[in-house]
């Protein structure tokens, strides 16, 4: 067996906005500038299906006029204004120390840009460990001036695909974590390659992809489907691993989910059934 058999290495990738923190990015930036109708212009997007989703801030940034003010200064502070999840930092802590039995590579891949996400998780995230939404600015306005990365979509399936090959992890080692539907096309990518997918919402239709559903305030949470799944640790063995890191694992209900979705049927296909059956 070989050494790295015995000390595997994972590719742990997360989304940031309402994985890594209760915030969406967007939201932020839009009350920092005195908007109060970002939610609308998203949904706007969203049933025109004019852009990705998760990059509909992005396109704000460059085709909305009331974006047009916005610069590199703004999204820095909207990324110090951004709520993150208790113990984001005991997480990633954790994750670049190691734990009996494996070593972690952690990175940040966020539709988001990247100076917000940089902002938000200074000290807790190497800035090269961040890939976000990569803007250039005007040198004489600081007005933006283009979008050269998006990781929305397909894009955050590349950018995992690039890490891999970097840090020569296999597939079956990569583990991704998000919380919404634009964390779609990366988890099915995931899944299809032997990873493993841990949502961190009640999505329906990430629920229905992801392996694990994990729902809490806390990021280091999502270490229990690592530890059970991958590891092969116990229930008493995690709740050790908590309690040396002060936390009390107080409430663990593992509950099994159907999403059901009832209709009124017609009288007519009533009595069709019933004579079927």
């Amino acid at each position: 067996m070989k050494t790295s058999d015995l000390n595997p290495t994972y590719l742990v990738a997360s989304d940031f906005d309402q994985t890594l923190s209760f915030n969406d990015s967007g939201l932020v930036l839009s009350e920092l500038l005195g908007m109060k109708d970002f939610a609308q212009k998203v949904a706007g997007l969203s049933r025109s299906h004019l852009v990705q989703q998760g990059a509909e801030l992005t396109y704000l940034l460059r085709h909305d006029p009331q974006f047009r003010e916005v610069r590199r200064e703004h999204l820095i502070e909207a990324g110090k204004r951004v709520r993150l999840k208790q113990n984001v930092d005991l997480f990633t802590q954790t994750l670049a120390a190691g734990l009996p039995g494996a070593q972690f590579e952690f990175f940040v891949i966020s539709a988001a840009p990247a100076d917000v996400v940089r902002s938000a998780l200074e000290g807790l995230v190497p800035p090269d460990r961040i890939h976000g939404t990569e803007l250039e600015y005007d040198e004489k306005t600081g007005e933006i001036s283009a979008v050269t990365r998006v990781p929305a979509g397909y894009g955050k399936v590349a950018v995992l695909q690039e890490l891999e090959r970097q840090m020569q992890t296999p597939s079956d080692r990569t583990i991704y974590m998000g919380d919404g539907s634009s964390d779609l096309y990366v988890m099915q990518h995931v899944n299809s390659r032997d990873g493993h997918t841990i949502a961190v919402s009640e999505s329906i239709s990430i629920g229905r992809i992801a392996k694990r559903t994990i729902l809490s305030d806390s990021a280091f949470s999502v270490l229990v489907p690592i530890l059970e799944d991958l590891l092969g640790w116990n229930s008493a063995q995690i709740r050790d691993l908590f309690t040396a890191h002060g936390l009390a694992l107080q409430d663990w209900d593992k509950i099994r989910t159907d999403w059901l979705t009832l209709r009124e049927m017609p009288l007519a296909a009533m009595q069709q059934a019933a004579l079927a059956g």
